[in-house]
C-alpha cells in the first residue's frame, strides 16, 4: 500500500469555494440614502432598485491570514502523521522481506513456526492499515473544521458589515462574469478580516 497521503489544504479550499459558489448571502434591511450605498441594480419593470455587492471568496481565502495559519498547522500535522505512518510501514516491510527470505532458505524449524510468523505479520499489516485510516480521518476532520472556521469568519463579518451597508444581496464573486468594480467589496472585506484576526492573535499572545 502506498504511503498515506493527506489531502492538500488548498485542495480542500477549492472544494470550499465550490460550495461557497452555491451560497447567495441574502441580507435584508431598510433602505438608506444612495450616498451611503454606491451601487444599485435596477430591475426592468420595477420601480425599486436592488443593492448588490460581491466578494471574491477564493481571493479572500487565499489572502486571509487565518487561512494561512490554519494551512501551516495542517501541514505540520500532515507531516507528523506521514512520518508516524511511514516509520511503521517501513518497519513492517523490512520484517516481511526478512520473513520471505527466511522462508525461502528453509530457516524455520517447523511449518508451525512459519505459520505463526506469517500470522503475526498479517496482524501487523492490518494494524498499519487501520492506522492509515485513523490518521487520514483525523486529517479530513481537521480540513473540515478549518474550512468551516474560515467560512464562518467570513459570513459573520459580512453580517456585521451589512448592518450599516444594507445591501439586498452580497454574492460570491465566483458567480459574477460581468460586473461593475464598484460592487466588488473583496479588498475592503479582506482588510478588515486580517486586521481583526491580527488584533485577536495579538491579544492571545
Amino acid at each position: 500500500m502506498d504511503k498515506m497521503k493527506g489531502s492538500s489544504f488548498f485542495v480542500s479550499i477549492a472544494a470550499l469555494i465550490a460550495v461557497a459558489v452555491l451560497y447567495v448571502l441574502h441580507f435584508t434591511g431598510k433602505s438608506k440614502p444612495e450616498s451611503q450605498v454606491p451601487e444599485t441594480t435596477a430591475i426592468p419593470g420595477k420601480e425599486t432598485s436592488i443593492r448588490i455587492a460581491y466578494v471574491k471568496a477564493d481571493s479572500v481565502i487565499l489572502n486571509y491570514d487565518l487561512a494561512q495559519d490554519l494551512h501551516d498547522e495542517f501541514t505540520k500535522m500532515q507531516e507528523a502523521y506521514n512520518s508516524e505512518f511511514g516509520s511503521k510501514r517501513q518497519s513492517f516491510e523490512k520484517e516481511a522481506a526478512a520473513f520471505q527470505e527466511k522462508l525461502q532458505r528453509g530457516g524455520f524449524l517447523t511449518e508451525q513456526k512459519a505459520i505463526q510468523e506469517r500470522d503475526r505479520l498479517v496482524g501487523k499489516e492490518q494494524e498499519i492499515l487501520q492506522l492509515d485510516q485513523e490518521l487520514s480521518g483525523k486529517l479530513a476532520e481537521m480540513q473540515t473544521a478549518n474550512n468551516q472556521q474560515i467560512l464562518d469568519s467570513l459570513l459573520n463579518y459580512l453580517n456585521d458589515y451589512n448592518k450599516t451597508r444594507k445591501y439586498d444581496y452580497i454574492l460570491n464573486g465566483g458567480e459574477v462574469l460581468v460586473g461593475q468594480e464598484g460592487n466588488n467589496i473583496t479588498a475592503e472585506v479582506l482588510k478588515v478580516l486580517n486586521n481583526r484576526y491580527r488584533a485577536g492573535s495579538g491579544a492571545k499572545k
